[in-house]
């Protein structure tokens, strides 16, 4: 590989040749070959994003001169753009303040910057008015903000309606409940359905309530909190250029000291998409108990067949995408625990551990928008409804039987219950065997249709 020197305040340092990234990145890369895992796109873009909206505001403010000004900010848009992003190589465990990444960043902007025929020095124009402490936190909110709203929301919504469809259409078949995996009442599918889409839709007011938090920034404190370096209404200014470019309502946080040395909403936002996650390992794991089978377990429906299911046994077909959907849900619940301990890591005046905030949350959005996405298009919106092997044991559910707890009492209907189990008898011939309810009373208080309205059956029986 050839290679040129660059130097900086350490000394001189060989560079590939073609990088355009200067001597701090390559000492980054040089000290963490840690994972070989290098930040997320989305946060090195809004780490530009800064830089764009930075530039704009020193010009303003008069604090940088038109020509670099300008220079900066096209080389920004450059990087936003996705055009650089191969020269972006530092690892996700590196320095905790993610100096690295922010430096990456300058030295990037400052080399495609000087390419426009003016001097850019990554210190002294890229990163004017700003400090690692107050870009790095503020480009975890601004990325994740993004995420939220462009991709992870917009596939929650998107899952819920595929639910809702589904639930509509299929809002006249009957099946047995189960509680404690055994048999209970009955309810309709739609109900059991609806759920789903209670459960997803509280998760979005979680989310959105979030991003108010999200939209608070650090951007303006500097190196601990107080503004350094940073002029008169720079935060402001910053905050207003994210919103504009972004859409979303920026504004600085009311304290920068607790911006810099905490990481609370980003733990917020964690807990959500935990949260999230459970709610996905629940869905596919009635997806998974529901297709079961398809002879020897439930088989109430039929996913989609997507691929063969094993390698020795023929036509086997497995429920690969509520499968995938648990494994990404267990991988955001294990993201999470890791947010929380670096959560915890704010000492003194910052918080050291922010490129792992930042990954991980990043990853865990990810995870959340492709999955839930995969669900609603390839298992909920496609599987087939058994009707056959629903009707059946619904028939012979002896737990119909709670339907007549008001008018015989409990003890009578589990003595009805033990024998229809005992026998494999249908709960109503058992019933009209042992109450003096007529079987025309019997067939409407037994109706399981009927009981999956609530309330108390009526028995007109006299």
């Amino acid at each position: 590989m050839t290679t040129r020197l660059e130097r900086d305040s350490m000394g001189e340092l060989d560079v590939p040749a073609e990088a355009l990234y200067g001597a701090q990145t390559q000492r980054a890369v040089n000290n963490f070959p840690v994972s070989h895992t290098p930040m997320p796109v989305a946060f090195i873009h809004a780490i530009a994003r800064i830089k764009l909206a930075s530039a704009k505001v020193n010009l303003a403010l008069g604090e940088l001169d038109d020509d670099r000004a300008q220079a900066i900010q096209q080389a920004a848009e450059e990087v936003i753009s996705g055009a650089h992003d191969e020269h972006f190589p530092v690892d996700v465990f590196q320095t905790g303040s993610g100096t690295s990444s922010n430096m990456n960043v300058n030295e990037v902007i400052a080399t495609l910057a000087s390419r426009r025929g003016v001097e850019v020095l990554p210190n002294d124009h890229v990163n004017m008015g700003q400090s690692s402490n107050d870009v790095i936190p503020s480009a975890i909110h601004v990325s994740a903000a993004l995420a939220v709203h462009e991709s992870l929301r917009p596939a929650l919504v998107h899952l819920r309606d595929t639910i809702d469809t589904r639930a509509e259409a299929l809002s006249d078949v009957v099946k047995t409940g189960r509680t404690h995996l055994m048999d209970a009442m009955p309810l309709r599918m739609d109900q059991e359905l609806g759920a789903w889409s209670s459960q997803l839709g509280q998760a979005i007011e979680r989310f959105d309530s979030c991003l108010t938090r999200l939209c608070r920034l650090a951007q303006g404190g500097t190196a601990v909190g107080t503004g350094i370096n940073a002029p008169e209404g720079f935060a402001e200014r910053v905050a207003a250029q994210l919103s504009e470019q972004t859409g979303l309502a920026f504004t600085p946080n009311d304290s920068f000291f607790a911006s810099l040395a905490s990481q609370d909403a980003a733990v917020e936002l964690s807990g959500h998409l935990k949260g999230l996650a459970c709610i996905v390992m629940k869905i596919a794991n009635d997806l998974r108990w529901m297709n079961s089978g398809p002879l020897a377990g439930l088989g109430e429906i039929e996913l989609e067949a997507l691929q063969p299911g094993s390698s020795i046994m023929p036509g086997k077909v497995n429920p690969v995408i509520p499968e995938s959907a648990a494994q990404a849900a267990a991988q955001v619940i294990g993201l999470d625990t890791a947010i929380t301990v670096a959560g915890q890591s704010g000492n003194f005046q910052l918080n050291v551990m922010l490129p792992l905030v930042a990954h991980n949350l990043l990853t865990g959005i990810t995870l959340m928008s492709n999955t839930t996405r995969l669900l609603a298009d390839r298992a909920i919106a496609t599987f087939k409804v058994r009707e056959d092997n629903i009707q059946a044991p619904l028939a012979r559910n002896p737990i119909l039987v709670t339907a007549l707890n008001s008018t015989i009492g409990y003890n009578a209907a589990a003595a009805i219950a033990k024998e229809a189990y005992q026998t494999g008898r249908p709960i109503i011939d058992v019933a009209e065997e042992h109450t003096d309810l007529e079987r025309s009373t019997l067939e409407r208080l037994l109706d399981p249709r009927e009981l999956t309205l609530g309330g108390v059956p009526d028995n007109d029986n006299g």
